[in-house]
């Protein structure tokens, strides 16, 4: 039976928790489309490094995804095995491409949030509170092997989505979702927090996107350009913002485009709104 105990104030059924679980991703992954600037990325400000969509394509794909992510959540509640979600996730990719006319904008995020999604099902069912630690462990006990058994290496020396995922996701809850609490622990207010998590993910992560547009040379450029920011005050600092735009405009010069890292970002905005 599925507990609500994740929902605070009046109760709520186990349907309603589940479709909240869903709302939230998208939610997240819209908090992440408005947060301008950020390098090379699309907002609703510019395309960024992108000629082939911009943002009026990604809430055609918000819109196509709205009932993604809730059923990923009911696959979690009922213990589904990871071939269930593997085939959900391939249909939510073809709702995605025919919304967008074949433009990529979500596949990274319907994987990632897809299984955190999961995981908070399967805590819902178990009447777990839903925290960070519980929902990493979710997805490893859950999911772990078979997304090991299934993870490429397709960058020699990189770790990719599926081994992060395989690992508990150990980025996200190591770096971006501590860096988010920090910033915000400091006074940064919504924007320049989630900017300064945006660099502290970038500095860190293997970005299979940045590769694919700019080989290991614009993968370690990002990486440094990140540590760069943060090391001179980062999105705390006065100029932060104005620095920002800046990277933005070499990103784009460059058409690098840190898409791994907006998923995580996403995902660490939507950790935090579920554990709330």
């Amino acid at each position: 039976m599925l507990s609500c105990s994740a929902q605070s104030g009046a109760s709520v059924t186990p349907t309603a928790a589940i479709k909240r679980i869903g709302r939230l991703a998208v939610a997240a992954l819209h908090d992440e489309l408005a947060l301008y600037p950020k390098p090379g990325l699309v907002s609703f400000v510019d395309s960024g490094s992108h000629q082939d969509m911009d943002a009026r394509t990604f809430m055609r794909s918000l819109f196509a995804l709205r009932h993604c992510f809730p059923q990923m959540a009911e696959l979690g509640a009922v213990s589904a095995p990871f071939s269930m979600l593997e085939r959900a996730g391939i249909a939510a990719e073809a709702r995605m491409l025919l919304a967008t006319d074949g433009v990529n904008t979500h596949r990274g995020a319907i994987f990632s949030l897809g299984l955190l999604c999961a995981g908070a099902g399967t805590l819902l069912a178990e009447g777990q509170r839903l925290t960070p630690m519980a929902l990493r462990l979710a997805v490893q006990d859950s999911w772990g092997r078979a997304l090991g058994a299934r993870a490429t290496q397709r960058h020699a020396g990189l770790r990719g989505a599926g081994t992060e995922a395989a690992l508990g996701f150990p980025l996200l809850f190591e770096v971006a979702l501590p860096a988010l609490q920090q910033a915000q622990a400091a006074g940064l207010d919504e924007q320049r927090a989630r900017l300064q998590t945006l660099f502290h993910i970038i500095a860190k992560l293997d970005d299979t996107n940045l590769v694919h547009r700019g080989g290991l040379a614009g993968l370690r450029f990002a990486q440094a350009a990140a540590r760069d920011y943060l090391d001179a005050g980062g999105a705390a600092h006065p100029e932060g913002v104005k620095r920002a735009v800046e990277l933005h405009r070499v990103f784009v010069a460059r058409r690098l485009s840190p898409g791994g890292a907006a998923d995580m970002l996403a995902c660490a905005c939507w950790l935090q709104r579920v554990c709330a």
